[in-house]
C-alpha cells in the first residue's frame, strides 16, 4: 500500500470517528425534543379529543371539548387576565432602558447597581412571590405600612378585585427588570462611540441620535425581549397560585394556564384541559408569528 494510499485511509477514519462523535452530540437533543415535547404535544391533541379524567379510560369525544370550551365563561375571563397581566411589558421594558441608559453613562456604582437589579432575576420566583404576598398584606404588609407614613390607607391589595391584578403586574415588572435592563446594557455599550461623534460633528440633537442611533441598534434587543415576554407571560403560574391561591376574588387574578392545571389536576378533566392549551398554542404562535412578521416589514423599511 503506498503511502498516498495510508494518509487517505488514516483520514477517512478520522473523519469516520469525528462523524459519529457528532451525531452522538446531536442526537442527544433530539432525542430529548422527541420525548419531552413532540410526543406529549401530540398526546396532548388526542387527549383533547377524548374525555379523559388523567388516570382511566380515554373515551373519544370529538370536538365536545372546544364546543364546551367557547361556552365557558371562565375560559374568557382566565384569558382577559392574562391580557391585561402583560400590560407590564411595555412598562418593564420602558423603565430597564431608561436604566440601561443612564448605567452606561458611566455613573460610579455601576457593578453594584447592575447587581442589584439582578438579583431579583435568579431568586427563586416561589420565594418571591411569598414575600411579595407578605408585603401586599392588607393588615401588616410593607406595602401598606410605607403607604402610610404619607397619610395613605393602603387597600388589602390582593383580595381586592380592582388592585389585585395591579399588584401582580407590579411584582412581575420588578422581577424581569434586571434581566432586560442588562440587555439593553449590553446593546448601548456595544454601538461604537464614533457613530455619536459624527453625529455631533454633524449637528444632531440628542433625540435625532436616539432615533437614528441608539434605537436601530437595540431594536434586535428590543424584539427579542418583547417576543419571549409575550411567551412567558401567557404562561404565568406560579405568582398567581402562590399569591392568590383560589384565583383572587372573583377570578381577578386567575391566569389561563392557571385555570388550566385547576381543570386537569384539581377536577381531573384532563382532556377538557389539553383542549384550552392547544388553543392557547395556536394564539401564542400566531402572535409570535405576527411579530416576526412586523419586524420583517419594518427591518425591509428601514433598509
Amino acid at each position: 500500500m503506498s503511502q498516498t494510499q495510508t494518509v487517505k485511509k488514516s483520514k477517512s477514519k478520522l473523519h469516520a470517528n469525528e462523524h459519529r462523535a457528532a451525531f452522538l452530540f446531536v442526537i442527544l437533543p433530539i432525542v430529548g425534543f422527541l420525548a419531552f415535547s413532540l410526543l406529549p404535544f401530540l398526546y396532548s391533541i388526542y387527549a383533547s379529543l377524548t374525555d379523559w379524567n388523567g388516570l382511566g379510560r380515554m373515551n373519544f369525544v370529538g370536538l365536545s371539548n372546544f364546543q364546551k370550551l367557547f361556552n365557558d365563561p371562565y375560559f374568557y375571563q382566565t384569558m382577559g387576565n392574562t391580557i391585561f397581566l402583560m400590560i407590564g411589558i411595555p412598562i418593564g421594558l420602558l423603565l430597564s432602558f431608561a436604566l440601561a441608559s443612564a448605567l452606561s453613562r458611566g455613573i460610579k456604582g455601576t457593578t453594584i447597581f447592575r447587581t442589584i437589579y439582578y438579583i431579583p432575576v435568579i431568586s427563586s420566583l416561589a420565594a418571591i412571590s411569598i414575600l411579595w404576598q407578605w408585603a401586599y398584606n392588607g393588615d401588616f404588609g410593607l406595602v401598606n405600612q410605607v403607604l402610610e407614613i404619607f397619610g395613605i390607607d393602603g387597600p388589602n391589595w390582593l383580595q381586592n378585585p380592582i388592585t389585585v391584578k395591579p399588584a401582580i403586574i407590579i411584582m412581575t415588572i420588578w422581577k424581569g427588570l434586571g434581566y432586560s435592563m442588562l440587555l439593553y446594557l449590553a446593546a448601548i455599550q456595544s454601538v461604537p462611540k464614533t457613530f455619536y461623534e459624527a453625529a455631533e460633528l454633524d449637528g444632531a440633537s440628542s433625540f435625532q441620535k436616539f432615533t437614528n442611533i441608539t434605537w436601530p441598534m437595540v431594536k434586535p434587543v428590543t424584539f427579542f425581549l418583547i417576543v419571549t415576554n409575550i411567551i412567558g407571560g401567557s404562561q404565568i403560574f406560579t405568582e398567581i397560585n402562590i399569591m392568590t391561591p383560589t384565583g383572587g376574588p372573583k377570578y381577578g387574578s386567575a391566569t389561563i394556564v392557571w385555570y388550566i392545571w385547576q381543570k386537569a389536576f384539581k377536577n381531573f378533566q384532563m382532556g377538557y384541559a389539553s383542549s384550552m392549551a392547544l388553543v392557547l398554542a395556536v394564539i401564542v404562535f400566531a402572535v409570535t408569528a405576527l411579530q416576526f412578521w412586523i419586524n420583517k416589514r419594518s427591518e425591509y423599511k428601514l433598509d
